[in-house]
C-alpha cells in the first residue's frame, strides 16, 4: 500500500519552486487517510541537516508557525526548519485524534493509534526523505496541546522541544507531567503559553506551571508566558515567535549583556566560551552552525579587555576556517606574536593579512600600521 497520495500542492509564496504542500498521507495505523501540509525551505541544501517542527491543529496553527519560523531564522539566529502540519478540524477529528481515558487519563484506543501514525509513519516519512538534524519540537493548542504531553512519558521522548499553548489537560496531568519532567535526564525545552481570561482549567495549569517552576534542573528549559488581554481563542495567535526566541536564543549573537554578565566575569579563557557556545548548539540540535562575525568579535573585545592574549591564536585560526581570504585570521595572529614579544613573526604575519581582504572593522591601513610600527621599533 503506498503511504501517500499526492493531493495537491500550492505556493505560500511567489517562486517557482512550491516550499509548501499539501498531500494525503495513507496511514496503515489509523486505516485513514490523513490530510497533511509541509514546508520545506526555499533553498533547501540536502548537504545541512535541518530540525523538524510537528504542528498539531494545523488549520489553527501551520501558517503562524512556518511564517515565525521563516522570520526568525532570517534574522534572530533560529537554524531553518522542515515543518509538517496534520490537518484536524474536518468533522472534529481532533477529538479523536488526542482523546483520554476518564479513569485514568491517559490515551485512549483511537488517541494511541494517532499517537503511532506521527510516531512511526509521519515523522519517519521525514527523515527518510529529507535532511533533518536530530532536534524535533512539536507544536499543539487546548486539547493537541495535552497530547503532546504523552511523548514526555515514553522513555525517550520523540521530541526535543514542546509548545504547548492553553493545555486542555487530562485528568492528573498538573502533577504527572511535573514529574516526568523532573525525572528525565535529556535536554528538554518546554513552553507554556496561557491566556489572560480565565477558564475552568485555568487553575490547574497555574498549578503545574508552579510545580514546573519549583524543578532544578539545567536540562530543563523551561518558560511560561501568560498574555493579557488574550482568550482561549485569540491566544492562538499570541507568543510563537516568543517561544521560538526563549528555546533557540542559545543560536543568537553574542549580545552585550551576553558579554558583560558571561564573557567579561568568567575566569576561563575568552576563547572557551565561543567554543562551548558552539559545541553546545552542535550537541543540542544537531546543526553544525557558521560562526558569526558579531561573535568574533565579542570575543576579540574581550580577549583586548582582559588582556587573555593567549587566546588570539586559537580565534586567528578560527578565523582562518570561518572567514578564509580576509585579513582576520592573519591580523589576530600577528596581534598573537606581537603580544608575545616575537616581533619578525608578528612582521611576517601582518604582512600576510595586508594583501588579504578587508573584513568589518579590519582595513590594510591598520595592517600596515602594525607592520610600520614593529619595522620603526625594531629596525627590520
Amino acid at each position: 500500500m503506498k503511504r501517500f497520495l499526492l493531493l495537491f500542492s500550492f505556493l505560500l509564496c511567489c517562486g517557482l519552486n512550491a516550499q509548501v504542500t499539501q498531500e494525503i498521507f495513507e496511514s496503515f495505523k489509523l486505516q485513514q487517510r490523513r490530510d497533511v501540509r509541509y514546508y520545506i525551505p526555499e533553498n533547501y541544501d540536502q548537504e545541512k541537516k535541518y530540525p523538524i517542527i510537528l504542528v498539531l491543529d494545523a488549520e489553527y496553527l501551520f501558517d503562524q508557525v512556518v511564517a515565525n519560523s521563516k522570520f526568525y531564522s532570517q534574522f534572530h539566529g533560529m537554524p531553518q526548519m522542515i515543518i509538517a502540519g496534520v490537518n484536524q478540524n474536518k468533522n472534529s477529528i481532533r477529538l479523536d485524534d488526542c482523546a483520554w481515558d476518564e479513569s485514568n487519563g491517559l490515551p485512549d484506543d483511537n488517541s494511541k493509534k494517532f499517537f503511532e501514525f506521527l510516531g512511526t509513519e509521519l515523522i519517519p516519512f521525514l527523515t527518510s526523505n529529507y535532511s533533518t538534524a536530530p532536534f524535533k519540537m512539536v507544536v499543539g493548542y487546548d486539547i493537541t496541546a495535552n497530547f503532546q504531553n504523552y511523548w514526555l512519558f515514553k522513555e525517550h521522548s520523540l521530541f526535543n522541544a514542546f509548545i504547548n499553548i492553553s493545555p486542555k489537560l487530562a485528568p492528573e496531568m498538573e502533577a504527572r507531567l511535573p514529574s516526568r519532567l523532573n525525572a528525565i535526564e535529556g535536554q528538554i525545552f518546554y513552553q507554556l503559553i496561557l491566556e489572560s481570561e480565565k477558564n475552568k482549567n485555568t487553575p490547574r495549569i497555574l498549578a503545574m506551571n508552579k510545580a514546573i517552576k519549583e524543578i532544578n534542573k539545567e536540562s530543563l528549559h523551561y518558560f511560561f508566558d501568560e498574555y493579557k488581554g488574550a482568550d482561549h481563542t485569540s491566544i492562538v495567535t499570541y507568543g510563537i515567535g516568543k517561544a521560538f526566541d526563549n528555546i533557540f536564543g542559545m543560536l543568537k549573537p553574542i549580545s552585550p549583556k551576553e558579554y558583560k554578565t558571561k564573557i567579561l566575569t568568567s575566569d576561563q579563557p575568552v576563547i572557551q566560551y565561543l567554543t562551548d557556545k558552539y559545541q553546545g548548539i552542535k550537541d543540542l540540535f544537531g546543526i553544525k552552525k557558521s560562526v558569526e562575525l558579531n561573535d568574533i568579535m565579542a570575543i576579540y573585545a574581550g580577549v583586548r579587555k582582559k588582556e587573555d592574549y593567549a587566546s588570539l591564536k586559537p580565534l586567528s585560526k578560527l578565523c582562518k576556517e570561518e572567514f578564509p581570504g580576509t585579513m582576520l585570521g592573519f591580523y589576530f595572529e600577528g596581534e598573537f606574536y606581537e603580544q608575545m614579544g616575537e616581533p619578525k613573526k608578528a612582521l611576517k604575519t601582518f604582512e600576510k593579512s595586508f594583501g588579504m581582504d578587508e573584513i568589518d572593522f579590519l582595513t590594510k591601513e591598520m595592517a600596515l600600521e602594525k607592520i610600520d610600527a614593529l619595522k620603526a621599533d625594531f629596525g627590520f
